[in-house]
């Protein structure tokens, strides 16, 4: 029959090298922890030990069984920490997003993993559209994603705004809307719905849609779209974090435009289910971290979802 305390003894004397030190660091007899080694034994049909004397050595089937154990009890205290809703620091964290996020958000969860060795990171970068059928499936407890969802069984919070950015070549020396035509435009996903929320905002009285302006190219991953901009093809709008992670940048620049326009990111979880701590810390210290790069002058900052009331 398995028994976890007979592994947690085997563990315990392959670190001291002793049964003597085995017995007084567990509180036993080392008759006693001998018997455990040898009902360990009975219980996998392997020898784990070579005995000589006082001392021993640790047979092939041995190291197996120590580094099996080490793995066994690693995500015990894993899955043990992950049903402490209210740890901020440890347990499991199943999360979503698009790569526009995801490339500035995910280098952001695995330095905080680094600091909080006890969370565990999943991470999907995926459409909105995916990410909602994977939350409400329950292969995520989060995603965030770009726009708000109608699903009954699903909750929609406001979290965050990332500002657009209006990026061409750095050659470009235009300005105006007709120059903007003439240079064309490189579409992705999202790009089209992107361009016009910006365009229309800054050239309220010449724009009309993005049917006026020619495209000059598509691209299914956003963070390849500053690839054409850089050799010059067209030109494009993204959310900054898109534009602050390119390895473009020296190829490509900010068109700064007079009114900023910014793209607002939804939290998405199931109704049912009330999420741990340790997703609400993540959460705030990235928010907090991102609007203190992204803002200098706070009453410049837009709105967040605390002050208009949903997370």
């Amino acid at each position: 029959m398995f028994n976890a305390l007979y592994f947690r003894t085997f563990i315990t004397l392959v670190e001291t090298g002793s049964f003597t030190q085995t017995a007084r660091r567990l509180d036993m007899t080392q008759p006693g922890v001998s018997q455990h080694v040898r009902k360990l034994e009975h219980y996998l049909g392997h020898e784990l030990l070579h005995r000589q004397g006082r001392r021993f050595a640790l047979t092939e089937a041995g190291r197996r069984a120590y580094d099996y154990a080490l793995k066994l009890f690693t995500e015990h205290e894993q899955f043990r920490h992950s049903l402490d809703n209210d740890a901020e620091h440890s347990g499991e964290c199943r999360i979503a997003s698009p790569a526009s996020v995801g490339v500035m958000f995910y280098p952001f969860v695995l330095g905080y993993q680094q600091l909080h060795l006890g969370l565990s990171i999943h991470y999907r970068f995926a459409y909105s559209s995916d990410i909602i059928k994977d939350v409400e499936a329950g292969r995520y407890d989060l995603g965030i994603v770009t726009e708000t969802s109608r699903h009954s069984e699903l909750r929609s919070e406001l979290w965050h705004h990332e500002p657009l950015s209006l990026v061409v070549p750095a050659d470009f020396h235009g300005s105006s809307l007709g120059e903007l035509q003439m240079l064309g435009f490189i579409n992705y996903f999202d790009g089209v719905s992107h361009a016009n929320q910006l365009l229309r905002e800054n050239f309220p009285g010449e724009f009309r849609s993005m049917n006026s302006i020619p495209q000059k190219g598509y691209i299914s991953e956003v963070t390849q779209v500053l690839d054409p901009v850089a050799r010059g093809m067209g030109f494009t709008v993204v959310p900054t974090t898109i534009l602050e992670s390119s390895p473009w940048q020296r190829q490509v620049r900010e068109l700064i435009l007079p009114r900023s326009v910014y793209e607002e990111l939804y939290l998405v979880t199931r109704q049912d289910i009330d999420l741990p701590k340790r997703y609400e810390q993540l959460l705030n210290d990235y928010r907090d971290a991102r609007r203190t790069a992204l803002y200098s002058q706070p009453e410049n900052l837009p709105p967040t979802a605390n002050e208009m009331g949903t997370l």
